[in-house]
C-alpha cells in the first residue's frame, strides 16, 4: 500500500489507461468512446466484486488499500473526450489535467449526492460514490471542452 494518497495513485492508474486507449484509438474517436465505457463498466464491476471481498479481509467499510474505485472513476471523467479530439490535436494531452483535478476534487470533496452513496453497502459502497464522481467530473470537462473549443 502506498504511504500517503492512495486515492491518487489509483486516479493515476486511471489516467495512465486513459492515456493509453487514446494514443491507440485517436484515429477513431467512436470507438475510442466505446473503449471508455466499456473498460469503465469493466473495472467498475471488477471494483464491487472486488470491493465486498475486501471489506470482508479487511474488517471495515471502504478500505484505504481498495484503489480500483479511483481507477474507474477517473476513466468514467473522459468519455466524453473522444468526440474533441479532431478539434483539439495534439492538444488533447494538456485536457488530462484538468480531468484529473476535476475527478479527485469531486472525489475528496464529495458533493451531494456522492457523499450519500458510501453508505450503500459492500463493494456498491465502495464503488459508486466514485463513479459519481466521475459523471460529475466528466459532464464539467465536457462542458469545458464544448466552450473553449467552440
Amino acid at each position: 500500500m502506498m504511504p500517503f494518497g492512495p486515492g491518487t495513485w489509483g486516479s493515476l492508474v486511471g489516467l495512465g489507461l486513459v492515456y493509453g486507449l487514446v494514443r491507440l484509438l485517436h484515429h477513431d474517436p467512436l470507438t475510442l468512446q466505446n473503449w471508455l465505457i466499456v473498460a469503465s463498466l469493466g473495472v467498475t464491476a471488477v471494483g464491487i466484486w472486488a470491493g465486498n471481498h475486501a471489506e470482508t479481509i479487511f474488517g471495515r467499510k471502504d478500505p484505504g488499500q481498495v484503489v480500483i474505485d479511483e481507477v474507474s472513476g477517473q476513466m468514467i471523467t473522459f468519455v466524453f473526450l473522444a468526440p474533441y479530439l479532431e478539434r483539439l490535436g495534439n492538444a488533447w494531452i494538456w485536457w488530462l489535467i484538468p480531468g484529473f483535478i476535476l475527478f479527485r476534487a469531486g472525489d475528496i470533496l464529495k458533493p451531494y449526492p456522492i457523499d450519500k452513496l458510501q453508505d450503500l453497502s459492500g463493494g456498491f459502497g465502495v464503488m459508486m460514490d466514485d463513479v459519481l464522481a466521475g459523471i460529475y467530473a466528466a459532464v464539467v470537462l465536457s462542458l469545458l471542452l464544448f466552450i473553449l473549443t467552440s
